[in-house]
């Protein structure tokens, strides 16, 4: 029988500490989420391993959810204080919402999966919203956000994400071509957007997010 709560504390001494996750509101967000209740059922065993976990068999695509390390050190640069207007988007299970949210976030989860939004309101219960949606739309009714999360990799800049952060307002994601990836953070300053990478990472690409292909003569 697994410890699920001392595989958690392991999670976060052996992966997060180690990983340059110093934030201790953020160590203990994750240190106090049960991610064993976000995985897809079956694979709870799993939940804490440093892998990107494969959402697949709720008809998610490429849809992740991202190793903990990874999240963490995303969720870290967004530097979420109580009260944050956030926007978590293709939330997937609901996990990184739960974690904004307990970091006192005003979390609105966003997803375009019918059978993933599902699950995600299931876990959150009432501690956030959940709208079904576009992904690359983001929730314009909601905006301005204080800050936002793209749970996947992106291959083009997220514009219409990024008009909808308040001013210096801040969106973390994993963005490039898969073997060139970076974490990336932007921040907004005006009507200007700044960005700069924080780490390599890969994480499944989001389809809404994907580059045109060129054609080829």
């Amino acid at each position: 029988m697994i410890d699920y709560a001392q595989a958690r504390r392991m999670m976060v001494d052996c992966q997060l500490r180690t990983f340059d996750v110093n934030d201790n509101a953020v160590l203990d967000a994750f240190d106090t989420v049960p991610r064993e209740t976000f995985v897809p059922k079956g694979r709870e065993p799993f939940a804490y391993i440093d892998q990107t976990l494969q959402l697949d068999g709720a008809n998610g695509g490429s849809r992740c959810l991202p190793a903990p390390m990874v999240l963490a050190r995303l969720v870290q640069a967004l530097k979420i204080r109580p009260g944050a207007k956030a926007l978590d988007v293709g939330t997937g299970t609901g996990y990184a919402t739960a974690v904004m949210a307990n970091l006192g976030a005003d979390v609105t989860a966003l997803e375009s999966a019918p059978d993933l939004a599902e699950m995600a309101r299931a876990n959150l219960g009432t501690s956030a919203r959940v709208i079904e949606g576009p992904l690359q739309a983001g929730v314009p009714k909601q905006a301005p956000f204080d800050v936002i999360l793209i749970n996947g990799r992106v291959e083009v800049r997220p514009q219409a994400l990024l008009d909808q952060l308040k001013d210096d307002g801040r969106l973390a994601c994993v963005f490039g071509p898969h073997r060139n990836a970076k974490a990336t953070l932007f921040v907004r300053a005006g009507d200007a957007f700044g960005s700069r990478p924080l780490f390599d990472a890969s994480l499944p690409l989001l389809d809404a997010f994907a580059a045109e292909v060129g054609f080829a003569f």
